[in-house]
Formats: C-alpha cells, sequence, structure tokens
C-alpha cells in the first residue's frame, strides 16, 4: 500500500503530466500509466475517485480525439478536437481544483 502521503503527491503530480500533454504528448501515456499501476494503492481511499476521473479523461480524451482526427478533413473534426481540448482543460481544473479541497470527484 502507498503511503497516503505518497499518494497524495502522485495525484495532483497526474494532474500536471496530463496538462504537460498539451506541450510534450507523451506525458499523457505517462500519467494513464501511472494512474493504473498505483490505482490499487488507492482503492477505498477518496483519491480512487481521482485516479477514475483521471483514467476515464485519458480513455474519452483518445476516442474523441481519434474521432475528430479522422473526420479533421471534413471540417467537422476542428471543432471535435476543439471541444474535446477544452473539455480536457475543464476535466483537469476541476479534478485539481476538487483535489486542492480534498474532495472526491463523483461525490
Amino acid at each position: 500500500m502507498v503511503e497516503r502521503n505518497s499518494a497524495q503527491t502522485i495525484t495532483p503530480a497526474v494532474y500536471a503530466l496530463q496538462a504537460a500533454s498539451f506541450f510534450f504528448g507523451i506525458t499523457y501515456l505517462i500519467a494513464l500509466i501511472i494512474n493504473y499501476v498505483k490505482l490499487p494503492d488507492v482503492k477505498g481511499t477518496w483519491l480512487e475517485s481521482h485516479f477514475r476521473w483521471q483514467i476515464r479523461t485519458f480513455w474519452f480524451s483518445l476516442l474523441w480525439g481519434t474521432i475528430g482526427a479522422v473526420t479533421y478533413f471534413f471540417l467537422i473534426g476542428w471543432f471535435i478536437l476543439g471541444a474535446d481540448a477544452i473539455w480536457v482543460i475543464y476535466r483537469i481544473t476541476k479534478g485539481w481544483l476538487y483535489f486542492s479541497d480534498g474532495k472526491a470527484m463523483y461525490s
């Protein structure tokens, strides 16, 4: 089991990696790997909801990013990619703010 302080350090670090992915895309994948590796360590804690939030943010943004990329040349893809980026920024911001307030997501 990860110490509480360690898990509380990892959670905002993953949000930071997700935010950094707008400049360095590989950090999004690193954040996902950290989430899956450390998820068992936060089971049953309020931090588990943040890990699930971060994981879902990745997978849904990948889905919409793929749809946007496939439809990129049909103009609609530009809007899908833009909406996806705004949604990811919203998810990172909301998650980080909830974490800073010591709140679980989905409460």
